[in-house]
């Protein structure tokens, strides 16, 4: 059997009125003018035919009709209120917000977040990238993957990955008429620079290397940009270990020389002590360290072995 009921606007506008008896506050609580309750009111006494309000000359109270009607709907409107309050309590539960660098998140963490969602369908991730770093005070941000010295003030810090950089490219560099064998090699090809990390001059100073311009080619403070342009062999990427870590092992970049210098930043899982205890927030802290954990076991079996072999035999930073 269908209801028959008159606009939810109009039963809206009469209950806040009947429960703070006045138009005026009614308004205020509603966001709209008190011209508009006034008008809604008169509305619903038509579509009743009988009015609800006694008007005072500062008072306003409710006929036997609008007593009748208020005390059910204040209760409809309570319950209504604490279902949708369910609901989206339910939703942000289901929900994971993590904060990320834009080069960490598309090179290392997405590739993998496929594991994860294999292991927990019932949530559902989502990546808010940024160079800045996340405001838990301010951005509804669970947790967040930062890159720095750490660790940082009022949050919880746990390391997740130490670095080092590399010099890689596109394996066609290795043939051609300036194939790259030696560190030397390097001024025949376009030199692409990491705005975030140490550069050419100090790697180059590091492995003994003389004769090389340091000071040529693009620069960029996107990471992931350096890593494609290297991949469409473009140029010699100076890249972060753990960024470039898919490309090796996919063979999509090589490492043609030279030692992998360690930095002293790393890659860590921050938060508010009191977000890890959430448990869609430990699930998610647990199997990245898994994921991280597995990868350095990989980058250490790998490290010697030519020149697509990854090198991770430095020894572990840590926290200043």
């Amino acid at each position: 059997m269908a209801r028959r009921l008159p606009p939810l606007g109009m039963l809206r506008v009469f209950e806040a009125a009947a429960r703070h008896r006045s138009f005026t506050r009614a308004a205020a609580e509603l966001n709209v003018t008190q011209s508009a309750v006034s008008h809604q009111i008169r509305a619903l006494e038509d579509w009743l035919g009988r009015p609800l309000f006694i008007r005072r000359n500062r008072s306003l109270d409710l006929t036997d009709a609008a007593s009748t009607l208020a005390r059910p709907l204040t209760r409809a409107f309570d319950q209504m209120d604490e279902a949708i309050r369910r609901v989206a309590r339910d939703e942000a539960e289901r929900v994971l917000t993590v904060s990320a660098m834009p080069s960490f998140a598309s090179r290392w963490l997405l590739p993998r977040l496929e594991g994860f969602q294999r292991a927990r369908p019932d949530l559902d991730v989502l990546i808010q990238t940024s160079l800045g770093l996340a405001d838990f005070a301010r951005q509804d941000v669970d947790l967040a993957l930062r890159f720095g010295r750490g660790p940082w003030p009022g949050l919880e810090c746990q390391r997740l990955l130490d670095d080092a950089i590399l010099p890689v490219c596109s394996p066609r560099l290795l043939t051609g008429p300036h194939p790259l064998v030696r560190p030397d090699d390097l001024a025949h090809h376009t030199l692409l620079h990491d705005d975030f990390i140490i550069g050419w001059a100090e790697w180059l100073q590091a492995q003994g290397v003389t004769g090389v311009d340091a000071r040529r080619g693009p620069r960029f403070t996107d990471s992931a940009l350096i890593l494609q342009l290297a991949v469409e062999g473009r140029g010699v990427a100076l890249a972060r270990r753990v960024l470039a870590s898919r490309d090796l092992a996919e063979g999509r970049l090589v490492r043609p020389f030279g030692d992998a210098v360690p930095i002293d930043l790393a890659y860590w899982i921050v938060a508010p002590a009191a977000h890890f205890r959430r448990p869609k927030v430990a699930a998610f802290r647990d199997w990245i360290l898994r994921e991280a954990a597995e990868e350095t076991a990989a980058a250490i079996a790998l490290a010697g072995g030519g020149p697509t072999s990854v090198d991770n035999t430095a020894d572990p930073e840590t926290p200043p």
